[in-house]
């Protein structure tokens, strides 16, 4: 099954150049079942990112372009009368998808963003007292970008929590603009993008990550780790539970790509920065001594030791 994840990686390359990392970190992320929150300027492939990936895994991939006017009702869905039956139809929202491409979540409304807290968290979408369950699997990719604070509101550490990374793409290097421009003269890449997997396949791979062996030692790390960002001077909060679980869940991916059956610390310390910047919240005075939430994570993985694993 290693295999498929491979190929996977292998078609969404042919659009994605040079950015190896973020590819296999995005891999993980739907392999351990979770939500990916692309924080970038625009034009760096955020977008063609997250269609390489539906077009690789076989998956449907529906974009809402996220704007001041969008309501509840655009990603949920909503009820209607039928005149012809005398009975309220239920209309289904974006979100009935495998992969949700949320683009510029924070250019919307608070009362909106709210819509997609059960989504991201239960995978289920209720309207007028209904709860339905969303396509199994389902992965929201949301973007936004750091710079451009106008017409925007921030999402509540509440929603932040819900996904389980933050991941920056960045520029490309030289080269690798080069090679961008070059395989676009006469096509787009994405149409050369074929399913590696089946939606099935992506099922059977989840299962097998849920099953990466995690020691009790790993496992009091990790949680040592999330437990010293709640004591540092310099942050006002730490790190939640749920970014513990997604830590294990995450380090459990990234062992099955490493093309092993049991998770070590180097797996935690990989993917640590990564779930839990975040989720944190600094204080004041971190800005004056110049600490950010990077630094004051690496700080952590320097003070509390790895176990040592035979």
């Amino acid at each position: 099954m290693l295999t498929q994840a491979n190929q996977i990686i292998s078609e969404v390359k042919k659009a994605i150049v040079g950015k190896d990392e973020i590819i296999n970190k995005v891999l993980m992320v739907v392999l351990a079942g979770g939500h990916i929150l692309l924080e970038d300027v625009p034009g760096v492939g955020k977008t063609t990112l997250a269609l390489a990936f539906s077009k690789s895994m076989g998956l449907d991939c529906r974009r809402i372009q996220f704007t001041p006017d969008t309501m509840a009702s655009d990603i949920v869905g909503y009820s209607v009368y039928n005149k012809q039956n005398g009975k309220f139809e239920y209309l289904p929202g974006a979100v009935f998808c495998n992969i949700l491409l949320a683009d510029e979540i924070n250019r919307t409304s608070p009362k909106t963003q709210a819509a997609l807290l059960e989504v991201l968290e239960e995978g289920s979408a209720t309207v007028d007292g209904v709860t339905r369950p969303l396509p199994d699997p389902f992965i929201c990719i949301a973007t936004q970008n750091p710079t451009g604070s106008i017409g925007t509101q921030n999402l509540p550490n509440s929603q932040l929590d819900r996904f389980m990374v933050r991941l920056s793409m960045g520029y490309p290097d030289l080269d690798n603009q080069v090679d961008i421009i070059k395989s676009r003269q006469t096509e787009n890449p994405l149409n050369n993008i074929r399913p590696a997997v089946s939606k099935e396949d992506l099922l059977t791979l989840r299962t097998q990550v849920q099953a990466v062996f995690v020691a009790d030692d790993v496992i009091r790390y990790t949680v040592t780790l999330c437990e010293a960002t709640r004591n540092m001077t310099l942050i006002e909060q730490g790190v939640s539970p749920r970014a513990v679980l997604a830590l294990i869940q995450m380090a459990k991916a990234c062992a099955f790509l490493n093309g092993r059956d049991f998770v070590i610390p180097e797996d935690i310390k990989d993917v640590f920065t990564d779930v839990c910047c975040h989720r944190l919240v600094m204080k004041p005075q971190a800005k004056i001594m110049k600490e950010t939430a990077p630094s004051m994570l690496n700080t952590v993985l320097m003070e509390v030791p790895a176990p040592s694993i035979l």
